[in-house]
């Protein structure tokens, strides 16, 4: 089993930016890849980007220029790095991750951007 949690969200203003952290414990050995989603009030849970344990990545397209994902494989952490956030961009963004078994979600962490 893997456990994920998620820290970093919060307020901020339009044109602001935010750290996501993401941090894996339990079996971590074969997690691959780690990534976020997020769901913004009464829409579906949508890609906002992964990342492989190589570096692969890849980003929802609303996202594209603006978000920065990155991860650190020695801590088992992933990061989300967002900037020029968007009234938008408001929504709960959830870590998660896969093994050979299993998907993984974290409990999810509120961004809320006011204009």
């Amino acid at each position: 089993q893997v456990q994920l949690v998620e820290s970093g969200g919060g307020l901020v203003q339009a044109g602001g930016s935010l750290r996501l952290s993401c941090a894996a414990s339990g079996s971590t050995d074969d997690i691959n890849p780690m990534g976020w989603y997020r769901q913004r009030l009464g829409n579906q849970r949508e890609l906002v980007a992964t990342i492989t344990s190589d570096g692969t990545t890849n980003y929802g397209d609303s996202v594209k220029a603006r978000f920065s994902i990155s991860r650190d494989n020695a801590k088992n952490t992933v990061y989300l790095q967002m900037n020029s956030l968007k009234p938008e961009d408001t929504a709960v963004y959830y870590c998660t991750a896969e093994d050979n078994w299993n998907e993984y979600w974290g409990q999810g962490t509120q961004v809320t951007v006011s204009s």
